[in-house]
């Protein structure tokens, strides 16, 4: 999920780390380096998927029964309390806006309409406040929450929606283009994106998975690799956790705002 092009050492290390503790646990044939090359909401979750992070609000959804968790990480990030994180609204630093009702009119740009960040938890904010008329002037789908950080930061939209551990990360390694945006407004708060892997994936390797997980998150000798993508910690988590987000999405129809509009 946290995959701009300047992480990849820091993701290759963190993924160093989970195969030298894996292959601990007489785990063989590893990948010797993730696949950076993954859509964001691929098509579904492959059978063959060992280990990825994927948005909690799409495996309740298109997802669903496609992917068993891990562990939820725990984020050294603003807006991140425990195993939590939250959408931010983000604007041109220089903006007159002040609340998110004030960006009824403005062009807004959201990544995916399976995002949770993106879409879903934005969509429950701006319901309370829309009355089930359309709220933005315009609203364009552009599959990137990067993408529409730049686009917030030069101008081309007034504001978007995005992760708050997505903004983090791109404030450390994109601060020129992230210190020409602010913080608007960060939304209800969601279980964090978790680790997971295949429904498909034995129970005795889920097993040998989390215990490898969980090792990465505690050991010292893990702290670099941890450092490099802000954890804190990954914790077990109970799946009824992530219903929230189902909960999020009907309290928006009940307010009759079924779709960011």
């Amino acid at each position: 999920m946290y995959n701009l092009p300047e992480m990849r050492p820091v993701n290759a290390a963190f993924w160093n780390a989970l195969r030298v503790e894996l292959t601990r646990r007489d785990l063989t044939d590893l990948p010797e380096a993730p696949d950076y090359e993954r859509k964001p909401v691929p098509g579904e979750i492959e059978a063959d998927t060992l280990f990825t992070q994927v948005c909690g609000y799409p495996l309740q959804t298109i997802y669903r029964g496609q992917a068993l968790l891990l562990g939820a990480p725990v984020y050294d990030a603003l807006h991140c309390e425990g195993a939590t994180h939250t959408g931010v609204f983000i604007v041109h630093r220089d903006s007159k806006y002040q609340r998110v009702a004030d960006l009824a009119g403005c062009r807004f740009a959201y990544n995916s309409r399976h995002s949770n960040s993106g879409m879903n938890l934005p969509r429950r904010d701006i319901a309370e406040i829309a009355r089930g008329k359309p709220f933005f002037g315009s609203i364009v789908e552009t599959h990137t929450q990067p993408g529409n950080i730049e686009r917030v930061a030069r101008g081309e939209v007034d504001a978007s929606c995005v992760d708050c551990v997505t903004y983090a990360f791109f404030k450390r390694h994109r601060p020129q283009l992230g210190d020409l945006t602010r913080v608007l407004a960060a939304t209800p708060v969601s279980p964090s994106i978790p680790f997971v892997t295949s429904s498909s994936t034995p129970k005795d390797l889920v097993a040998i998975l989390k215990d490898a997980l969980f090792a990465v998150a505690r050991k010292p000798e893990w702290a670099e690799a941890r450092a490099g993508l802000m954890l804190r910690d990954i914790v077990a988590i109970d799946p009824a956790r992530y219903e929230v987000q189902m909960r999020y999405e009907q309290e928006a129809k009940n307010l009759a705002y079924p779709e960011l509009a």
